[in-house]
């Protein structure tokens, strides 16, 4: 079993704070996608994002009230 560490605050990147906004207006990332664009698997570490059945990306509540954050 590993452990993985977790620094006590996120931090996200810049390309990862683009991935949050193109999930919340609507585009469809896949496991695949995710791969080829070299997709944090930190967003899904720290539940900002999720991954269905299908292998399709979606933002959770968590990631869409960091890239608010952002915003302001």
């Amino acid at each position: 079993m590993t452990n993985t560490y977790h620094a006590a605050h996120f931090d996200p990147t810049v390309d990862e704070i683009d991935v949050l906004k193109r999930l919340e207006m609507g585009e469809v990332i896949t496991q695949d996608g995710a791969l080829r664009e070299h997709l944090s698997g930190r967003l899904l570490e720290w539940g900002l994002i999720s991954k269905n059945a299908g292998g399709e990306m979606a933002i959770t509540p968590m990631g869409r009230q960091l890239i608010r954050r952002q915003d302001n």
